[in-house]
C-alpha cells in the first residue's frame, strides 16, 4: 500500500453496524484512468493532500484500499420516497463508501462514491457516471461553499473512457468516476428501509449510531442551540431529540440553500442526509432572476421540488423520518418537534441574506431580519435584477451602482441604513471591484461543458473555479484555501 501522510485518520465506523445496513461490493474496472480534478482543499482537510498522482489514482480510480481502512467498498442500504412514491427498490446502485476517516476538526467524513460500477442495487443500471455529470457536481459543490452552504465536496473526477449511452444528452458520452468527501451518507431513507421491514432493533441500532457519531455534540441553528445528544439514553428520550437534531439541521440548510438562489432538484427522502448536510447533485440549478417555480429536473413537471417549495419538500421529508420512529415512542412527542421547522429556515435564512449582503446589526430584531428578508425578495423579484447582482451592488449596506433608488428598493434601503458593514475592508477585494458578480446559470454551466466535450479544452472550468474561489475570499472565506487543481495530461 501506498504511504499515507501523519494527518490521515482512518475509521471503520460504519463497519460497527451489521449488514443489515451494508453489502461488501467491488469497484468496477476501467479501461482509463486520467485524473481530470482534486480538490487539495477537501484533501488537506483530511491529511490526504501530500499523495502523489500516481497514488491518488491507485486509490481512488482504481480503489485500493487505503492503510487501516475498509478493506472492501460498501454499498449502503436505503429506501426512500421518491417524488412522493416510496421506493423499496433503492440503495448505492452506482456508488459506495469507500472510506471513513476524521477531518481537522475531528469531525467523522465519509469519502463516497459515483460512477464507481454495479453493485446489487444497481437493478438495469449500468453504475456509470457520465463526465459532464462529475464537471456539473463540481461546479454545484465548488459554488454553494463559497456561498456558505453546508455541502459535501468533490473530492476528485477520474475520467475512465468508457462510451455511455444517456437519454438526457448527447450519446455516446463520456465517463467518470467521482469521490466526494461528506459529513455521513446516512439517510432519511436509511431509517425508512428498516421501517419498512419492520426491524425496530435496526431503527434503535442506526439512531444511536448516530447520536453517537454525529450528534454528540450541540447543534447550533441561527437562533437555536441543541444539546448533545447521549446515545446511551432512553429511546423515548433520544428518538424525539435527535429528530429536533436532523430536523433542524436540514432547516438551517434550507434556508441557506434559498439565500444561494439554489434549487436542489431531485428532494426525495433518499437525498436528505441525517446531518443535514447537501450533497448528490444530479439536476440542480442557481437562480438567473427571482422565479419560485424554478424547476431543476425536467422531469419535475408539477414543481414539487421548485425553488419556492423546497422549504415544504424538506420538512414533508423530515415527517417521513419521523413516521419511523412512531412504533416506538409517541407520536405526539414526535409531532412536538416539528411545529418550529418554518420558523428555523426563516432564521437562517434571514441571517444568509445579511451575509450575502455584507452587513450587520448592533442588535438582535428576529422581526426586522424577516421584514428585510421579505422586501428584499419583494424587490429582487419586482425589478427582475439579476438574483447574484443585487447582492454583489447592496454589499456593504449601501448601493454601489445606480438602479436601486425605485420603490420596490426603498423598503430594503430603508432598513440598510441601520446596518453597518460585516467587513468594511472586503470592498477593497478585486471581487468587489468588478461590476459583474459571480453567476452559475444553466447557460453557463453548458457554456463550460462545450469546449471540453468538443476539443478536451478545460480552461473555462478553471477559470470559472477561480471566479468562484475570488468571491469566497472577498466574502470572508479562508485565504490560505488552495484551488482545485484541473488536469489535462496523460492518462494511465
Amino acid at each position: 500500500m501506498s504511504v499515507v501522510p501523519a494527518l490521515f485518520r482512518p475509521e471503520l465506523t460504519h463497519q460497527q453496524l451489521d449488514t443489515r445496513f451494508y453489502r461488501e461490493v467491488t469497484a468496477a474496472r476501467f479501461p482509463l484512468h486520467q485524473l481530470r480534478y482534486r480538490n487539495v482543499e477537501a484533501s488537506a482537510s483530511v491529511g490526504l493532500d501530500h499523495l502523489n498522482d500516481a497514488s491518488w489514482i491507485q486509490h481512488f480510480g482504481k480503489f485500493k484500499p487505503m492503510a487501516g481502512s475498509f478493506p472492501v467498498p460498501l454499498a449502503l442500504c436505503y429506501h426512500g420516497h421518491q417524488f412522493g412514491h416510496y421506493n423499496p427498490e433503492l440503495g448505492d446502485g452506482r456508488g459506495f463508501l469507500f472510506a471513513q476517516l476524521r477531518d481537522h476538526s475531528g469531525r467523522l467524513m465519509d469519502l463516497g462514491t459515483k460512477g464507481s460500477g454495479t453493485t446489487p442495487f444497481s437493478r438495469t443500471a449500468d453504475g456509470r457516471l457520465t463526465l459532464k455529470g462529475a464537471v456539473r457536481e463540481i461546479l454545484a459543490t465548488e459554488m454553494l461553499a463559497a456561498l456558505n452552504v453546508s455541502t459535501s465536496r468533490t473530492f476528485s473526477v477520474i475520467e475512465t473512457g468508457e462510451n455511455l449511452e444517456r437519454h438526457d444528452e448527447p450519446s455516446p458520452t463520456r465517463s467518470a468516476v467521482l469521490l466526494r468527501l461528506s459529513h455521513s451518507h446516512i439517510r432519511i431513507g436509511s431509517f425508512q428501509r428498516l421501517a419498512y421491514l419492520d426491524d425496530m432493533n435496526g431503527i434503535e441500532m442506526l439512531a444511536r449510531h448516530v447520536a453517537c457519531h454525529y450528534y454528540a455534540e450541540p447543534t447550533v441553528t441561527a437562533n437555536k442551540t441543541y444539546r448533545g445528544l447521549d446515545a446511551t439514553a432512553p429511546l423515548e428520550d433520544l428518538l424525539p431529540d435527535l429528530l429536533s437534531c436532523v430536523s433542524a439541521a436540514i432547516a438551517d440548510t434550507v434556508g441557506r440553500w434559498l439565500s444561494a438562489g439554489f434549487v436542489h432538484g431531485v428532494l426525495n427522502t433518499d437525498n436528505f442526509n441525517i446531518t443535514g448536510e447537501s450533497f448528490d447533485y444530479g439536476p440542480w440549478r442557481f437562480l438567473p432572476r427571482f422565479d419560485a417555480g424554478l424547476t431543476a429536473a425536467y422531469f419535475d413537471q408539477d414543481g414539487r421540488y421548485s425553488y419556492g417549495r423546497q422549504s415544504d419538500a424538506a420538512l414533508w421529508a423530515v415527517c417521513r423520518l419521523a413516521d419511523c420512529f412512531v412504533g416506538l415512542v409517541p407520536q405526539k412527542a414526535l409531532e412536538d418537534r416539528l411545529y418550529d421547522f418554518h420558523s428555523l429556515v426563516e432564521d437562517r435564512l434571514a441571517k444568509q441574506i445579511q451575509w450575502r449582503l455584507g452587513i450587520t446589526f448592533d442588535s438582535h430584531d428576529s422581526k426586522r431580519d424577516k421584514a428585510l428578508t421579505h422586501d428584499f425578495f419583494g424587490a429582487i423579484k419586482a425589478s427582475q435584477n439579476k438574483f447574484d447582482q443585487g447582492f454583489h451592488d447592496l454589499y456593504g449596506g449601501t448601493p454601489r451602482v445606480d438602479g436601486y433608488s425605485s420603490k420596490h428598493w426603498q423598503p430594503v434601503l430603508n432598513y440598510l441604513k441601520d446596518s453597518r458593514p460585516r467587513n468594511p475592508l472586503a470592498l477593497n477585494h478585486p471581487y468587489f471591484q468588478s461590476p459583474e458578480a459571480v453567476s452559475m446559470t444553466i447557460d453557463e454551466v453548458e457554456a463550460i461543458w462545450a469546449p471540453i466535450a468538443a476539443n478536451d479544452d478545460w480552461s473555462l472550468l478553471s477559470d470559472k473555479l477561480f471566479t468562484i474561489n475570488q468571491m469566497r475570499l472577498a466574502y470572508g472565506g479562508n485565504s490560505e484555501t488552495q484551488l482545485p487543481i484541473i488536469f489535462d495530461g496523460a492518462a494511465t
